[in-house]
């Protein structure tokens, strides 16, 4: 291995243990109160002041192995670990003046990454249910927990960031702000096992699959090949990299705006008098966007008002003002530019030419862009008005309004450098550093944020876990959670995208070495995190004790794809004998050979579904759980697993 003077610098700096005059340095993923995998081989490094012999002796073993180090005073020591056990050990590195790292215990080590509902914590932000309680019994001397401090990377780096600088025995104190999910993972790993397990938190909210992949495989990933060969040729130089983003502002603001349904080629289209005002919607004025029935819209969005004037204003220079715009706006007066401000902390002020103030009737058209947030016209009532001189007419009130293109589809906004969502910013950081580090395996819960464009989701997952395990060298099982429910509730929802979504995640399972858990039956429709992180641990913690290790089961419902029409009802076949938490089966949608979508019947008898609606005599397709918030009530035999989304109609 070839060790840089960048790396001795960063081990230098980024210490787990300094004692007072110590000449020997670890990276902080090495430190007092670790655990180390059990019965493989584990790589220890650090640098010495002195160069020369360093002597590495674990207290498990009975032979000292001893290396040189290099010119820079670096060296690496594999070091072979014994079976998982209670008894602390002591790892002593020596290049003359001895270092010791204590209560080092050996065990299980998983590593946990994921987006928001991963980092989710214990208490802290995330407050999951009944935090108050699980944080004041969270005293656990043989779980340890190693938390990777969020950041971003262009290229590669050495080492990680660590929260706290070492690992950490789980104590109360400890686990306030650690990831819930790896935190009930590990309980539940340890009352089953008995024996230490660590867990290593690597999780970065808002963060897509894109973010944790090397930029290697995203040149042979659908949706990324362009982006990330152009990425990997200015090879991390911050000046090359704000040019490129520079550059594709300004292309995709051209392509975005184009695209916009309120756009005919460059002209506008909804700025004069309107032919057909029922396909506009209503709103009250000021207010957010998110606030009045758009909740989950980023994007171009336009907003109408006509209004009368008196007939002593026609002919003379008028002033609107709209008070706050979340974020961007352009402004029309009856068919003409009058204004354009970008930010949404601007009062808008904007004079109407006297020439445009032709008759008595006034058309203010405001095309607001949202990049995240509240959205739309904002600020108080009074900011909101045309005037002429001191007369005044107020423009609060009912305001038409329309959806010009989501910021989620096709035309997605090229990320800044400096975003999280920045192609493999995330796997400089908070992936590649780990890559000397040893563990049993994966456990993911992530997909939020690539759900509207979930047609890239299958290929990019599948690329990232074949990624990872190419970086270790090592086809470590993969655990990963399928999203759970989120938005208002619906049944027939044929195009959600979080449908689709859990769909993608699924097709990962083709993969030899990986397992999914559905938490479809979790979720709140405000709120993307779920606060029931303990049965998300649970379920995960299930799956991996009878995957990896072999005690008990995971048999989680599934359509085994057999699907039997007779008359206007199909007998679609499972798995295992199923169960219903209620007086019926919820869940289930049926079409016909027109693909309209109806809400379908459905009788569990056994390991088999009876689904039918009177409005599809010839059932071509069957759905269940086909929702952004689908009802779903159906679960395994013993009651414990929801039975996970699919359909028949791939």
């Amino acid at each position: 291995m070839r060790i840089t003077r960048s790396l001795v610098h960063i081990l230098t700096m980024a210490l787990s243990i300094i004692d007072a005059g110590a000449t020997v340095f670890f990276p902080s993923y090495i430190s007092d109160n670790m655990v180390v995998q059990q019965s493989t081989v584990i790589t220890i490094k650090g640098s010495s002041t002195h160069r020369g012999m360093v002597t590495v002796k674990a207290s498990w073993s009975k032979n000292p192995y001893t290396v040189t180090t290099d010119a820079q005073g670096c060296f690496e020591v594999k070091l072979p670990t014994p079976k998982a056990s209670l008894k602390p050990h002591t790892i002593t590195v020596s290049d003359g003046e001895p270092l010791t790292l204590n209560n080092v215990l050996v065990g299980e080590v998983w590593l946990c990454a994921g987006q928001s509902n991963m980092e989710m914590p214990v208490a802290g932000w995330g407050k999951v249910d009944d935090y108050e309680n699980e944080v004041k019994n969270a005293n656990h001397p043989n779980i340890r927990l190693l938390q990777i401090t969020k950041g971003i990377a262009h290229k590669p780096i050495d080492l990680p960031q660590v929260n706290g600088g070492s690992w950490r025995v789980c104590t109360p104190q400890a686990v306030e702000n650690f990831s819930a999910t790896a935190y009930f993972f590990a309980s539940q790993l340890w009352n089953r096992l008995g024996i230490p397990v660590g867990v290593i938190d690597s999780s970065y909210g808002g963060s897509p699959i894109e973010a944790w992949t090397s930029l290697g495989a995203l040149k042979h990933a659908a949706g990324c090949e362009e982006e990330a060969s152009e990425l990997e040729a200015i090879a991390g130089d911050e000046q090359k990299l704000l040019k490129k983003h520079e550059r594709d502002m300004k292309r995709w603001r051209v392509e975005f705006d184009l695209a916009d349904s309120g756009m005919d080629g460059d002209r506008p289209r909804w700025t004069g008098d309107i032919d057909d005002a029922s396909s506009w919607y209503k709103m009250a004025v000021p207010g957010a966007m998110h606030d009045n029935g758009m909740d989950n819209y980023d994007g171009n969005v336009w907003f109408r008002k006509e209004i009368s004037i008196p007939e002593h204003w026609v002919g003379h220079e008028l002033t609107l003002r709209l008070g706050m715009v979340d974020d961007d706006d352009v402004t029309w007066v009856n068919g003409t530019v009058v204004g354009s401000t970008k930010g949404k902390s601007v009062q808008r002020t904007y004079h109407v030419p006297a020439s445009l103030v032709a008759g008595n009737k006034i058309v203010i058209a405001v095309k607001v862009f949202d990049n995240g947030g509240t959205g739309g016209l904002l600020g108080e009532t009074d900011s909101l008005s045309l005037s002429m001189g001191t007369e005044k007419i107020s423009l609060a009130g009912e305001w038409l309004y329309r959806e010009g293109i989501s910021l989620y589809g096709e035309h997605r906004m090229p990320q800044p450098p400096s975003s999280h969502k920045y192609l493999s910013n995330l796997y400089h950081s908070m992936v590649y550093p780990l890559r000397d580090v040893a563990f049993k395996g994966v456990i993911w819960y992530q997909g939020e944020s690539n759900a509207f464009r979930w047609k890239y989701y299958s290929a990019l997952f599948q690329t990232m876990i074949h990624d990872w395990r190419s970086l270790w060298k090592h086809d470590f099982p993969f655990y990963f959670v399928q999203i759970a429910r989120w938005q208002q509730p619906q049944l027939v929802q044929p195009d959600a995208t979080w449908a689709h979504l859990r769909e993608a995640q699924a097709d990962a399972l083709a993969i030899d070495g990986t397992a999914m858990v559905s938490a479809i039956d979790m979720g709140d429709p405000v709120d993307l995190h779920p606060k029931n992180k303990q049965e998300v641990g649970r379920r995960l913690a299930q799956a991996v004790l009878a995957g990896t290790y072999h005690k008990g089961i995971y048999n989680a419902p599934a359509y085994t794809g057999e699907m039997k029409v007779t008359g206007n009802t199909a007998m679609l076949t499972f798995n295992q004998p199923l169960t219903v938490n209620g007086d019926k089966a919820e869940g289930f949608v049926i079409a016909g050979p027109d693909m309209q979508f109806y809400p379908a019947q459905a009788i569990v008898q056994g390991n088999k579904v009876m689904v039918w609606s009177p409005e599809v005599a010839m059932p071509i397709a069957v759905r269940y759980a086909w929702a952004n918030n689908p009802p779903n009530n159906v679960r395994s035999q013993g009651g414990t697993l929801p039975l996970a989304p699919f359909r028949t109609d791939t």
